[in-house]
């Protein structure tokens, strides 16, 4: 090929998005530095990194003679389902448009890529429904146009990717310039950031550098993954033979299956049929004691540890007709849902944004034609409506932008299973308008914001998404925080303590509520959310 490059093959793409990977998840820590709220759940970084990666995991899964268009799809595949947070979300767009452009091709030159980089910027603008420059957004525009101006035919394509990375880095260094609360912070755009570390792995592909991966796990420590109970989740339908019904007797077959042991167990009998969940190291021996009154029709065991989804039932079971998921962190936070009904709840929200894959599972295994989504973080709601559109042929999903867990409670307090889904949507849709959220959590940097000085470790008072105050004490900041929601109107408080408030502390903040707010409706929970001490909704 001599020296002067003028294709790209497939081999040499997929060596561009594995090196991208790692450079990005090398430099992660920093861009998730780069957030310009001083508060723990700032993950950009974070989010982009896994979003990306499981975009490379899927290229990896292709033979080596996969042409160009084969990799960027498998990649658009993988970052679409492994989206997370809102600055996933766009770069999953980026790269389904970049994709999509490239259909077909074996091998691509740089107006291909060029005009690839042009239209992944035009779908991500598409996607967003207000789009904020100074952003992720402005830096793939931006760059685009000059490198579609840049471009011309029979170009060098390291010259070209040379001019376009450097075009993204002198978009990025003026984001400041266009979105105020950059420059009052001082850093540049962190989606942008991310995006040009991938862009800046692409070259490094391109010319074949070897890029280590750094050990960056000293800081992602945050991430902690629910332990799983060990054992195989045995589900299996079985039909009592005639003459053994006189026998059968579904008392001491259940304390039978107890005896394996077993946990979660789920019996349920119409006439000679029984279904029977469980959870149990020994899956044999259940079927074993089944099968001592008859014939097992179907059958399911998995491994727990393996396994990414609840037990999928059987097909035979009746379709809901509407279903409901929230998403939220902290038991008691997950309980107040189901108790309100909710029919499953996805972990996630601080530090912890679930994948577009996530929330699809989650959908799926509600069983309803028609599914209402409350993400309940504003960091979700764009991978929601990702989710939404994965499903578009098979499940109506209706995603209600809730962007706190407060507003996500309110939305279900109005859920009427009488009425239409419709009417259900929009008194949701107003549940959420109405409601004033309030936050405490540590600062996790000095910076100033809003006009606040904000000390690392102290306690910030959050209304909305603005910052009344920064103090040391959390029931100090507390009280700023429901100074800055309530007035003449307020009628409900909802408080929902976190796991680092101990029963004193909760009780102190219910007597002091009361008193000085006798003729609101005071509801105290307790959450045990992490990252935020206090979440308080206001009505």
């Amino acid at each position: 090929m001599g020296d002067s490059m003028k294709i790209i093959d497939g081999l040499t793409m997929r060596r561009m998005v594995l090196t991208a990977a790692i450079l990005l998840d090398n430099h992660h820590p920093e861009v998730d530095a780069l957030n310009v709220f001083p508060v723990p759940d700032g993950d950009t970084g974070t989010n982009m990194s896994l979003t990306f990666n499981n975009g490379a995991e899927e290229v990896k899964k292709l033979p080596e003679t996969a042409s160009v268009f084969d990799v960027t799809k498998a990649l658009s595949r993988g970052l679409l389902m492994g989206a997370r947070g809102n600055s996933g979300v766009i770069m999953s767009q980026i790269f389904r448009g970049f994709s999509k452009s490239l259909k077909g091709k074996t091998d691509i030159t740089a107006v291909d890529v060029a005009n690839a980089f042009a239209d992944g910027s035009k779908v991500a603008y598409k996607a967003v429904m207000r789009p904020v420059e100074g952003t992720i957004l402005t830096v793939i525009r931006e760059s685009s146009e000059a490198g579609v101006t840049h471009v011309q035919e029979d170009m060098d394509i390291e010259e070209w990717f040379d001019f376009f990375v450097q075009s993204a880095e002198e978009t990025l260094n003026k984001t400041p310039e266009l979105l105020p609360v950059l420059k009052e912070v001082g850093v540049v755009d962190s989606g942008g950031s991310g995006l040009l570390w991938v862009f800046k792995g692409f070259i490094a592909g391109l010319k074949g550098e070897s890029i280590e991966k750094a050990d960056t796990s000293k800081v992602t420590t945050e991430v902690k993954v629910e332990e799983k109970p060990k054992g195989y989740n045995t589900h299996f339908l079985m039909r009592v033979a005639e003459r053994k019904m006189g026998a059968f007797n579904l008392d001491s077959f259940t304390k039978e299956l107890e005896r394996l042991p077993a946990k979660d167990l789920n019996i349920q009998q119409r006439e000679d049929l029984i279904d029977v969940q469980l959870l149990t190291k020994r899956p044999g021996h259940a079927v074993n004691a089944a099968l001592r009154y008859g014939d097992i029709l179907k059958i399911n065991v998995a491994n727990v540890a393996v396994e990414d989804e609840e037990v999928k039932y059987f097909e035979e079971e009746e379709l809901k007709e509407v279903g409901i998921i929230a998403v939220a962190a902290g038991e008691g936070v997950k309980n107040l849902f189901m108790e309100l009904h909710c029919d499953g709840v996805v972990s996630g929200g601080q530090t912890m944004n679930p994948a577009t894959e996530d929330l699809v599972a989650a959908i799926k295994s509600v069983k309803a034609a028609k599914v209402i989504v409350l993400p309940n973080n504003s960091n979700i709601v764009m991978t929601a409506n990702q989710a939404a559109d994965v499903l578009a042929d098979e499940i109506e999903v209706f995603v209600i932008p809730s962007k706190t867990v407060p507003q996500g409670l309110s939305a279900c307090l109005m859920y009427n299973e009488e009425e239409s889904i419709e009417d259900n949507i929009a008194a949701m849709e107003e549940a959420v308008g109405n409601v004033k959220t309030g936050q405490v959590t540590f600062a996790i940097k000095d910076t100033q914001i809003d006009g606040v000085e904000i000390k690392a470790n102290q306690y910030m008072a959050l209304c909305d998404k603005q910052i009344k105050a920064c103090v040391p004490d959390k029931i100090d900041a507390l009280k700023e925080t429901i100074k800055g929601l309530v007035d003449e109107e307020s009628e409900i408080m909802t408080l929902i303590c976190g796991e680092d408030i101990t029963e004193d502390e909760r009780t102190s903040v219910t007597d002091y509520l009361n008193d000085v707010y006798p003729d609101i409706e005071i509801d105290v929970i307790d959450g045990k959310q992490p990252v935020y001490s206090f979440i308080i909704g206001v009505e």
